[in-house]
Parts: structure tokens; sequence; C-alpha cells
């Protein structure tokens, strides 16, 4: 491993901490290193607050002259609610910076390099892309597209089943694997399931974690059929919207609205159109998008196109049983050649299930 990787991993690891706290601003990290000594360290936050980049200059004071800046994403170059980091580089006198990408965003990549090289600070790029590029997927994809990054959970077993054919579900998995989705629900902004889950497990969708925060939890409804005793309607514990169709039931919505529920009526007569709800989403500034649908609620999204990455947790079982729900519904594809394959797999074990992480190549 060169010295720039081993600098530059420890910027990335300082950036990965902060999962969860940023959104919708990227992860960050940097690190700042003068005559082969660490004199500054810094990750991002919070949105509104300083980026890495400052963190580390104020840590590093007057050693940051003459110093190399390791930096996970390009440096800004413009003046939101902080400065310019860019900017803020040149004038602390550093005289190399050393970038693991560029920023994403067509309308600014490459101005924050600009800035820099136009002051005379030596640039290097690409240093850990690769990783750089992984760890902030969501941004990457909310900065250019404007919709959530979307993640499709299931706990499954082995034959694919979510639930029995009476529809008992509680336990598929392990209490280990049930951990780590209490860990990804924190990371994500937003959590969506269909209205028969609600009815069903009247789950109440937050991240039970220390210190963890509730997602917003979004609801597909198409009738208005939520009961008003839900938890997702009445604990408090995180908002709720829940999103229905033309067919929508009047004194309902009115009800719900009164609880706090916000209500967003889509264009279609009898179902909602999940590309209205990312596209809501999206203008909301809602840049990662979790569901723990259902089959029909995952096949809806999947047939769209919007999956983004799936991740199954597989139990060691068999249930068995043709009416035992599968984790994927909807109408399925007639050929195997058409089959949604998953690229870029990873398999964890969590306890005694399987955890396969991989991301949907649409034809």
């Amino acid at each position: 491993m060169s010295s720039h990787e081993f600098y530059m991993k420890l910027a990335l690891e300082n950036a990965k901490a902060m999962k969860g706290q940023t959104d919708p601003n990227p992860l960050v990290g940097a690190v700042i290193v003068n005559d082969n000594r660490i004199v500054g360290v810094g990750a991002h936050l919070k949105a509104g607050e300083p980026h890495a980049e400052i963190h580390a200059l104020n840590m590093a004071g007057e050693k940051a002259r003459g110093s190399t800046v390791y930096v996970t994403l390009e440096p800004c170059s413009h003046y939101g609610r902080t400065g310019p980091c860019a900017v803020a580089l040149v004038e602390a006198g550093v005289k190399k910076v050393v970038i693991a990408t560029l920023d994403p965003n067509p309308l600014v990549s490459g101005r924050g390099v600009n800035i820099l090289k136009e002051a005379g600070i030596e640039v290097e790029i690409g240093v850990c892309e690769k990783e750089a590029k992984k760890m902030n997927e969501v941004f990457n994809k909310f900065i250019v597209q404007k919709i959530p990054f979307v993640t499709m959970k299931s706990g499954i077993t082995l034959d694919g089943k979510i639930a029995t054919a009476t529809s008992d579900s509680k336990w598929i998995t392990s209490e280990q694997s049930r951990y780590d989705v209490h860990q990804l629900r924190n990371e994500n902004q937003a959590i969506l399931v269909g209205v028969n889950t609600v009815i069903k497990d009247n789950p109440k969708l937050t991240s039970r974690i220390p210190n963890g925060r509730n997602p917003l939890r979004v609801i597909m409804d198409s009738t208005l059929k939520i009961p008003l005793d839900s938890n997702v309607v009445i604990d408090q514990e995180s908002e709720t919207w829940v999103f229905t169709s033309q067919s929508f039931d009047e004194v309902k919505k009115e009800e719900l609205e009164k609880r706090g529920v916000k209500v967003f009526v889509t264009n279609d007569k009898k179902r909602v159109n999940p590309n209205e709800v990312v596209k809501t989403l999206g203008e909301h500034s809602i840049s990662s998008l979790f569901i723990e649908g259902g089959g029909e609620i995952n096949a809806s999204f999947l047939e769209h196109q919007l999956i983004d990455k799936v991740v199954l947790y597989m139990a060691p079982k068999f249930v068995g049983g043709k009416e035992a729900k599968s984790f994927l519904g909807g109408k399925g594809v007639e050929k195997m050649a058409d089959a949604i394959e998953l690229d870029h797999i990873e398999v964890d074990m969590i306890g005694k299930d399987l955890k396969i992480t991989g991301y949907p190549v649409y034809k």
C-alpha cells in the first residue's frame, strides 16, 4: 500500500463513521499530512455544518501550510450554507491535494480542482476512487437524478418465503440479522411498506439502536385502509407520509391529517405508481429509501426499475407450501433470459443467516 492509499483509507474510514448523519449531503473525510505526520483530520458531520476539509484545517492550524491534503471527494467550489472548501485550502497555503473522486454533479465537477490548480496547488485524482464512489452511492444518484437511492430488503427462508401459509412471519431471521436491519434503517432517510404490512404486523418502522435516528415512514395505500390506531399513525416516534390513489377515502384522509399524517394523492385512479412516490420524495430532499414491503410492493418497484440495491437475509429454513408468500410477487418474467440479475454481489454471515447484497442489472 502506498502512502497515498494509506492516508486516503484513513480519510475514508472517518467519512464512513458519519453514515446516516450527513444526508442529503455526501460522506466526506479529510486528512492533512505535513512532514510525514498527520496534523489534521476531519469529516463532514451534518448538512449545513462545516465540511471535512474545514474541520481538518482547523485542527492543523499553521501546520496546514505546505501540507498534503487527502480528501475523499473533490473540494466544493460554490457558496451554500458553508463557503467553498477549495478556496479555504488555497488560503491555508497547502502544497498538494489528493482527491479520491470528482464531484458527480456534472454542473460543478472539476470546478474545485480548477480553483486549486489556478492557485498553483498540485492535484492528484483517483486514489481509492472505486471505494469512494461506492461509499457515496446514495449521494451520487440523488445529486444527478433528484430521486432517492432505493434499497430493497427482505428476510427470507431458503425457499424464498417471507411467511407461512397462515401468514406467520415472526421470526424468519436471527436476532443478529434483525439488529443489522435496524442499522440500515438508521442509515436511510425513509422507509417504505405497503398498507397490508401495516394492517397485518402493525410495525413501528423505527431504528431501535442506541443513538439511532428513525427514518421517515412512507406507506403506499391506494384506498386509505390504514387503521387510525396503527403505530405509524399514533406513536409520534417519526413522521408518517401516506401515498394514495384517486380512489382514496376523503373522510379517512381528514382523520389522518388531524393526527399529523401527510397524505399525498397520486394521479392513478386505482393504484399508487411508485414513480410518483420516488419523485415526490426527491422533491422533499429525501435521498435514500429503504423498502421493507411484501411481495407486491417489492415487485412493483422492481418492475419499474427503481430498485438500486438488494439486501437479502436468508435463514437456513424451509417453509414450503403453495400458499406461503414469496418476497417477490407481481407478474414475473416469462423467459429465464429476461430474469433480473444481481451484480457486484457480496455475501456475509450474520448469525446463522446469509446476507446477500447486490445491484440489479436491468435490460
